[in-house]
Formats: C-alpha cells, structure tokens, sequence
C-alpha cells in the first residue's frame, strides 16, 4: 500500500522544468554552429563537446536543429543561383518531357538522396536526441571517422565534374548522410567523403553535399522548432535567443561556405582529419579524467 501511495506521488509530481539557456551560451553556441556546420569537423560534436566543458549541461539536439537553419539560410543565399534551376528545371520537367535535363534529374536525386535521413531521423527522433549525445561516442567517432577522410582522399580518382552526377552517386551520399544523425561524424564530412571515394572531385563533392543538406536541415529545424521552446531533453531557449542565434549562425555560415569553398579547390581533406583526431583525444582524456561528464 505504501509503495502504491508513493508512486501515486511520484506521478503527481510536476516535470522538471528544463534549464534556461543564458544569452552567452546561446551567442557562443551560435558562432560555433556557423563556424562549425559545413567544415568537416562536425558541428553538433563541438556543440555537444563546448556545452558540456563550459556549462556543464547539453544545450540538446532540438536547439542544434533549429540554429542550423541559419546555417541553411546560408547555403541557400549562396547557391541561390543554382537551388533555383534546380526547382525551376524540376517543375517544368514534370509538366514537359522535353525539358528533362540536368536540372530536372538533380532535383529528382536530391530528394530521392533525401529519404534516408528522413526515415531515420523520425524512427530514431528520441536515441538522437538522447543516447546518440554520450560524448564517449562523439570523441570516438572524431578519431576514427578522420581515418574514412584520409582513405576518401588517398583512394579517390577526385577526376568526375558536376555534370556527370548521378542517381547512384546521390544515393550513396544520401545514406553516409545518415551518419551525420551521430554527433562527431560531420554531415558534410560524410556525404563529401562518400562523393570522393565514387570519383567525384572535392569541389563537385562538397556544392552537391551542400545542396542535399538543404531539405533535411530545413526540415529537421521546423520538426523541432516546437521542441526548443519546451524540451524533453537538453535546455530550453526564448524565441528571442533562437531568432538571434539563428542570425549569427546565417552570418557565419555564410562565410564558412566561402572559405571552404576556395579551400578544397587546392587542398586535401586530410587536413581537418589533423584536426579531429588530436579533439577527439583530448575530449577522452577529459572524460577520463572526469573533468567531463559524458
């Protein structure tokens, strides 16, 4: 009777409130995110990674996916050009057989690359947010998945143009998209080594990369948005904090595209793998040590 009454009362017990996130933190993790989101270091592990050692508390994966919305609104600034063939030439090839060409048969294999992270994105909404955000895991694929880049670039022909993309190579990086839902593998990391292993060229691997995040992103940050306000996991942030981070991570965005884009013209990969491996290092000796809690 008294273990009944107890539980009685446990379930009448209010939730816990979530955390509020403070404007530093939110600016912080913002700048991060811009920073972070298209270079191959994965951005929802220094997320994951910077929260923890400067505030002790995951920030949580609902307030990632709504910010990277900035860093979206980026790619779509940037690639504006291109984004708009692609949906004009889309629908008009739907309508017209005759004007089928390229633009029609890449929108068709962005959405088709799509469907993959989708489908995983929604059966495995809650292991994401929670159990996939053990920092144990995120240091560990930092270090290992560097060794996929090194081979990406050892082993890749680096020698196919944008015009010879095809459905199986979106395919292909639609799925190793679907490795980006662990925080440490890199979405761009994943999908661009997978393209330079099919023989694409860094610059063709990284603008196609690019340009199938833009529906998965937009559409895991509108999934969440609701989830950021009041999460089940991680803290909670105003619509103010939101809207402003979501600008710094626009501006920031912005300017990572630039440079990566002119980077990978004349340099390897493996460069941001010397990077990854000795963070990944250092996050285990940190959680070893406990300074971090995973």
């Amino acid at each position: 009777m008294n273990e009944q009454l107890s539980l009685l009362a446990a379930a009448a017990e209010p939730a816990a409130t979530p955390e509020s996130m403070s404007w530093a933190q939110t600016l912080i993790l913002s700048l991060v995110q811009g920073l972070t989101e298209f270079l191959p270091i994965s951005s929802s592990g220094h997320l994951r990674i910077i929260s923890e050692l400067f505030w002790g508390v995951d920030a949580g994966a609902s307030f990632t996916a709504v910010v990277q919305l900035g860093t979206e609104a980026a790619v779509l600034v940037f690639f504006a050009r291109e984004i708009w063939q692609i949906i004009t030439g889309w629908i008009a090839g739907l309508f017209n057989a005759q004007r089928r060409g390229r633009d029609y048969r890449m929108g068709w294999m962005i959405i088709v690359a799509t469907i993959p992270v989708v489908i995983l994105g929604v059966l495995g909404k809650d292991l994401i947010r929670e159990s996939l955000r053990n920092l144990w895991i995120t240091a560990t694929v930092l270090v290992l998945f560097s060794f996929v880049f090194i081979l990406a670039e050892k082993v890749g022909k680096k020698t196919r143009g944008y015009d010879e993309l095809n459905m199986r190579d979106a395919i292909v990086m639609g799925l190793a998209q679907c490795l980006a839902l662990i925080p440490g593998v890199s979405r761009s990391g994943g999908t661009i080594s997978a393209g330079l292993f099919l023989g694409l060229n860094r610059e063709v691997a990284a603008k196609f990369s690019f340009l199938l995040a833009i529906p998965a992103v937009l559409g895991s940050g509108l999934y969440s948005l609701k989830d950021a306000f009041d999460p089940t996991a991680g803290q909670a942030a105003t619509g103010l904090q939101l809207g402003v981070g979501t600008l710094v991570a626009f501006v920031v965005g912005y300017i990572s595209i630039a440079w990566l884009m002119k980077f990978v013209a004349n340099h390897s990969f493996s460069w941001f793998a010397a990077y990854r491996i000795p963070v990944g290092l250092a996050v285990m000796a940190l959680l070893g040590l406990g300074y971090l809690a995973p």
